[in-house]
């Protein structure tokens, strides 16, 4: 399959507007114009473009609702926080080649009549936001950006948002929280964002990956997107692939691709000659495989019908040396650590399981601290505001019900079962 979201990965120039023109860039902002907003709205429904920032929603459905009301301000704003461990497919595209998410994000600004765009940028992603700073410069220089965009009559800027590092914010409402200079922590919902998002007003909040699909089923048509996938599911996906493999990296495939083929075909298998143990399918919130998962098609309703979630792509793969309750202590850890703080379910309880995972690792565990754990989750588990504690205990859960003899192993003999 030709790449089109990572089609600049290794070109040094391709992050240039000259470059992105050179390559059919802006066409299909061109193509925009000549159509109406609502055109535009049905075409994303049609392709059934899913977000592709870990949630799978209908983009198009998200841009529908939308109120129609003209005088009302309203914004577009670029998840790009992308804090999910294991997933670096946004900073791809941000880096290689930012004018195809920048066109994306113009499109979806005319198709609900946003004036105003915000990309929401991690802080460590330094070089992605001068890379991007610096393509925004170039699309208000050649009239891409301000006012009377190309003579439609269409006026809009955008603008680059740092943030500060915090998980949380990779949260919807926590993201517009912080946009606004208040403390990154997720609201209460409804109301939705796209009845009161920013600044109260009417806001659709998507993930790069997902605005860098518009230009091209906008260009190359929704049959074109259509035909790659499963029919609830189409299209191109990035996999972030890490881990035990021989070959990590950016792959660009088609949705509904297997583990299997992701990992033994384009990554080369497990890395020197090792057997493969366990995957992480979509980032470390979601449940992870063994083996006999491996044939799974990884698209939003096939992942999620086995028992985990495809969310941002993220692979991470590990062979038999891994030690599980290692992992799944290192993996709690990180959400203990970046709990907002806001829900004493989450707040509490995943700095207990941390506590508990984090003495079973190193060999002072007891009896009941399996049941304990479980207890934990039961007490974490849909009590929050916001999905983290969710994917703690999701995550947590699944290490223990796929790996329960190693942690059994690990309190009863004070040691770790695969370095015995």
């Amino acid at each position: 399959m030709e790449n089109v979201l990572l089609k600049n990965i290794n070109n040094p120039g391709g992050h240039t507007l000259k470059n992105y023109l050179a390559g059919g860039g802006y066409e299909a902002l061109k193509k925009t114009f000549k159509v109406t907003p609502d055109d535009i709205i049905q075409t994303m429904k049609d392709s059934h473009l899913r977000g592709r920032g870990g949630a799978g929603f209908p983009a198009g459905l998200k841009w529908s609702f939308i109120p129609k009301d003209p005088t009302v301000d309203k914004y577009v704003c670029c998840n790009a926080d992308e804090g999910e461990p294991g997933t670096f497919k946004d900073r791809g595209i941000i880096e290689y080649d930012p004018h195809l998410l920048i066109e994306g994000m113009i499109i979806a600004g005319y198709a609900i009549g946003a004036a105003t765009s915000y990309i929401y940028i991690r802080g460590e992603f330094e070089f992605g936001a001068k890379r991007l700073e610096a393509a925004i410069a170039e699309a208000y220089d050649k009239g891409y950006l301000g006012k009377d965009i190309l003579g439609s009559g269409f006026t809009h800027d955008m603008y680059v948002h740092r943030g500060f590092g915090a998980y949380i914010c990779g949260e919807e409402t926590a993201l517009l929280e912080s946009i606004e200079g208040y403390r990154g922590q997720p609201k209460k919902k409804p109301p939705f964002p796209a009845l009161s998002g920013l600044y109260s007003k009417p806001t659709i909040i998507n993930n790069v990956e997902t605005l860098a699909c518009v230009p091209p089923i906008i260009a190359k048509g929704v049959e074109w997107f259509t035909s790659m996938g499963p029919e609830k599911s189409p299209g191109p996906k990035i996999f972030c692939v890490s881990g035990h493999v021989e070959k990590p990296g950016l792959y660009e495939l088609p949705m509904g691709t297997t583990l299997r083929e992701i990992i033994f075909d384009h990554c080369g298998g497990i890395k020197d000659g090792k057997n493969f143990k366990a995957v992480i399918p979509g980032g470390v919130s979601a449940p992870l495989f063994k083996e006999d998962n491996l044939d799974i098609s990884m698209d939003f309703d096939s992942v999620m019908a086995a028992g985990s979630m495809l969310g941002s792509g993220a692979v991470i793969v590990m062979d038999e040396t891994t030690c599980m309750v290692k992992s799944a202590y290192i993996v709690n850890r990180f959400f203990s650590h970046e709990s907002c703080g806001k829900c004493t379910p989450c707040r509490e309880g995943t700095i207990w399981a941390t506590k508990v995972l984090r003495r079973i690792e190193y060999g002072a565990g007891r009896p009941d601290d399996i049941e304990l754990l479980e207890s934990i989750c039961d007490k974490i588990f849909g009590r929050t505001f916001c999905a983290l504690g969710d994917g703690a205990v999701m995550a947590l859960r699944a290490f223990i019900n796929n790996f329960r003899e190693e942690f059994k192993y690990h309190i009863e003999n004070k040691k770790c079962m695969v370095q015995a």
